[in-house]
């Protein structure tokens, strides 16, 4: 960002060589030569893109044998970051090499800003047609032209100054961007100088939802829609950008898309994290607001193997969720290509039994759904057909962590669940006692003067010491009468 107090982050082409060359000498124009097909993708320098008036880097990251027609992701880094520390720890390589998705990272510089950030407070640099605002936009064009990116999925993404020139960028072009998404980023436009870009960084600007429209408008005045859709992440703990601007960024893009600031459904995701969708007149989310209790600046991963855990923790990148995973989801990237609405998140899930060795499960269909994946500690368990699982072979007495994700024909997932926390039961253990000592002991209780067995609530007769009777645990505090043997 622009003031002393903001981020201090660390945030193939398939032209063959051939070709690069001759355009280089027809035109005059360079172009940086892909690695060979049979290659790994790496990041690359893309140079000649265009005039690139706003003196940034392209760096693009393009999966290996990359199809033509694929959606295309703008991914812009935080303050004093660069584009290979946004490639290397947002988690965004993965779900392009999965989905099958180029991915380009503008660069800015300290030759433009003291602290490498991108402009977003500048209107000589933000708006459309001018400056870095033109080179990105050109970025675009490139990779339209040499990639082959469908033109109708392109996506906007960025951290901090980069999620603030996110909602610059969805301002001034809306007709380029199906969606963006910022993380701990300001809404479009919210200053016009350095002093204004600290007071919007760290207190509310008091607009209504239809000024901040107005000013989202304002980036291409009359243009009339379709809008991009937009999500936005934010901690509870963020210092640096204040959570107030989340919600500004809410009111003002659910008032771009003519839709109202409360929340048409709301849940709960793992790392804290609460995701509130506001869905447009057909029902489809236009807005998801993702607040992530206790974190502070930055873009949330989550690293590990399970496909919803993605990158590297570091410095403003705090470990808590893969807000990238969801991002891409929210994007529809997982439908490759076929721009379809992913499956929505299976509701009521349910543990409901344990024993030694297993835990069942149960939730509520979704329509649509041909299957469902059900995950164990974020790992593919098992494949369900309706709306029960039981996961065999757990261990005694350990708490495992289950969520859901709805299957549609294709075979593709829909969103995960809210998850569950189930635990085993221990292995049998029988006690003899005294009915007195068996409700001390914490495995009885004591009602009307009778005994009751914990959890069967079988009834053992007077609370005395003189009864006595054998009770076998079969589950967390649940017993039953076992005189005739444990």
């Amino acid at each position: 960002m622009a003031s002393a107090r903001m981020l201090r982050g660390r945030a193939r082409t398939r032209i063959i060589a051939a070709i690069a060359a001759l355009l280089m000498i027809v035109t005059g124009v360079s172009v940086a030569a892909p690695a060979p097909a049979s290659a790994a993708a790496t990041l690359t320098q893309v140079t000649g893109f265009g005039s690139n008036p706003g003196n940034l880097g392209m760096y693009a990251y393009l999966p290996t044998n990359l199809p033509a027609g694929a959606p295309l992701v703008i991914a812009l880094h935080g303050c004093t970051q660069s584009a290979s520390d946004y490639y290397s720890n947002a988690g965004w390589p993965k779900y392009a090499d999965l989905w099958d998705f180029a991915l380009v990272f503008p660069q800015t510089t300290s030759a433009n800003n003291s602290l490498s950030c991108f402009n977003w407070f500048d209107p000589t640099k933000d708006k459309r047609g001018v400056s870095e605002a033109l080179s990105i936009k050109q970025m675009i064009d490139y990779a339209v032209a040499h990639y082959g990116s469908d033109t109708h999925r392109i996506y906007i993404t960025g951290l901090s100054a980069g999620g603030a020139m996110t909602a610059d960028m969805l301002a001034d072009y809306p007709d380029v961007f199906a969606g963006g998404a910022t993380d701990s980023g300001l809404p479009a436009f919210c200053a016009t100088s350095t002093s204004q870009a600290s007071t919007c960084q760290y207190s509310s600007q008091n607009k209504t939802p239809a000024q901040w429209g107005d000013l989202a408008r304002s980036g291409d005045s009359g243009y009339a829609g379709p809008w991009p859709r937009v999500a936005i992440w934010q901690g509870t703990a963020d210092y640096e950008v204040e959570q107030v601007n989340s919600t500004e960024l809410r009111d003002q893009w659910t008032n771009v898309w003519g839709i109202s600031q409360t929340a048409s459904s709301t849940q709960t995701l793992t790392g804290g994290t609460a995701e509130n969708v506001y869905n447009d007149s057909t029902g489809a989310p236009a807005v998801e607001l993702y607040t992530i209790s206790g974190m502070s600046h930055g873009t949330a991963v989550n690293p590990g193997s399970a496909i919803d855990q993605c990158g590297t923790t570091g410095t403003y990148y705090p470990n808590y969720i893969c807000s990238t995973y969801y991002t891409a989801k929210f994007f529809g990237l997982d439908q490759s290509g076929t721009g379809q609405q992913p499956l929505p998140a299976p509701t009521g899930l349910a543990v409901t039994g344990t024993t030694t060795t297993s835990v069942s499960l149960s939730w509520t269909a979704v329509t649509g759904a041909a299957s469902y994946h059900v995950y164990r500690n974020g790992t593919l368990a098992g494949t369900a057909t309706g709306t029960t699982y039981t996961d065999t072979g757990r261990t005694a007495s350990t708490s495992y962590t289950y969520t859901v994700a709805a299957v549609d024909s294709t075979g593709t997932e829909g969103t995960l669940s809210s998850s569950v926390t189930g635990t085993t039961a221990g292995q049998a253990v029988c006690y003899t006692a005294n009915n007195y000592t068996q409700t001390t002991a914490g495995r009885a209780y004591m009602s009307g003067g009778y005994t009751y067995a914990n959890g069967s609530n079988q009834n053992m007769g007077l609370w005395n010491v003189f009864v006595t009777h054998t009770l076998k645990q079969t589950g967390p505090n649940y017993y039953v009468i076992a005189d005739s043997g444990c």
